[in-house]
């Protein structure tokens, strides 16, 4: 049996090896590493594939986050509200500001639930971030609407959500910044790591740039103390070349969730993703909720086939987070789904073939 690989990031490599080539050696050819024309053409390009005004690079997306809650105004004393089922970038970067996470649970598309904000916020919510959680945008109008009526800031974390769209309106023209990530797994990821920041508003957005770069307003002129969050000019041109592909990547991942539900339809013993009818996801994970999953991930595992785990362990039960005095119980939608969800391969080069293989070892599991 072919094993079959969560990620196959070496078939994209090989799709577009030539292009990329000649990007990364016009880098070396001109020695200009950091920053540079590479990179503001990726911005500008980037931005204007999420129709927003505003592109910082960064160089990495946890920088990403942090950079613009800095360049907000979150400090110490403010408290931030996020969903506890996410990667830790995400609250990392509220306390890299010294404010405090706040955790709510999800919803039924495994995005932060609008109820649970609404109930969560006090005199200290400074902001609220919207995670679209495997390429499915959060429910953004309600979010909208809670985030006006309490006068507090909105911001996406899209890290995973390239070209994600909700209501015909993509990630990072909803709130008032936008974090990604560029980690090389990501729908759009660069050859190491490299994130950025969309913003319509002209003030942040150069407020960011001169945080991610040492708080500088021109060479030797440091206006404020900041940070070294500058994309380096491979990655740039690295994600420059990547954009020219994005679109129809993304056709192919939605194609493969279609597969997907073609062929695991009929097995009672999994839950497929549920999408919200305004929602139009990119699929940077394809999660199912099963029965015995344990099992059926050591099954697949023996039959050559790759998955994973986002996120076992949600915040509230890490230790680094245990001074916030959350238990076992406080968000059960997100405990109950850490115990059955698993992601199952997706990427843009995954075949019909490959993915009725799965099928078929998924339900074999069952029958036994």
């Amino acid at each position: 049996m072919t094993p079959i690989p969560f990620l196959d990031l070496q078939a994209q490599y090989q799709s577009i090896k030539e292009e990329m080539q000649i990007a990364i050696n016009e880098v070396l050819d001109t020695s200009h590493y950091v920053l540079g024309p590479k990179v503001a053409d990726f911005e500008k390009r980037f931005a204007e594939m999420h129709s927003s005004s505003y592109c910082v690079g960064t160089n990495n997306g946890t920088s990403a986050l942090h950079v613009a809650f800095w360049a907000a105004g979150i400090g110490p004393g403010d408290e931030v509200i996020l969903p506890v089922n996410t990667f830790i970038a995400t609250a990392e970067a509220v306390t890299l500001c010294g404010a405090t996470p706040v955790f709510v649970d999800h919803d039924d598309y495994f995005n932060i639930d609008p109820e649970c904000v609404s109930r969560a916020i006090t005199s200290k919510t400074k902001a609220i971030i919207a995670v679209h959680l495997y390429g499915q945008i959060a429910r953004m109008d309600e979010l909208t609407k809670i985030a006006r009526i309490h006068n507090v800031i909105l911001f996406e974390d899209a890290a995973q959500a390239h070209l994600s769209e909700f209501d015909g309106k993509s990630a990072g023209s909803w709130g008032l910044a936008t974090g990604f990530s560029f980690y090389p797994g990501k729908n759009l990821g660069a050859y190491g790591e490299a994130g950025a920041v969309l913003t319509q508003s002209k003030q942040l957005y150069d407020r960011m740039r001169m945080l991610r770069d040492h708080g500088s307003s021109g060479k030797y002129n440091h206006l404020v103390s900041g940070q070294n969050y500058r994309m380096e000019a491979i990655q740039g041109a690295v994600l420059g070349v990547k954009l020219g592909h994005l679109k129809a990547w993304t056709d192919a991942r939605r194609r493969n969730a279609d597969h997907y539900e073609h062929y695991l339809g009929d097995c009672d013993a999994v839950a497929l993703p549920w999408v919200h009818p305004s929602a139009n996801p990119v699929w940077h994970l394809y999660v199912i909720r099963a029965e015995d999953r344990d099992g059926l991930k050591a099954h697949l595992e023996s039959q050559s086939i790759a998955t994973g785990l986002h996120y076992p362990i949600p915040l509230h039960l890490q230790p680094a987070f245990a001074s916030l005095g959350y238990k076992e119980g406080s968000f059960p939608m997100a405990e109950a789904a850490a115990k059955e969800i698993l992601s199952l391969p997706m990427f843009p080069e995954l075949t019909e073939s490959q993915i009725s293989q799965i099928a078929t070892e998924i339900k074999k599991f069952y029958q036994k």
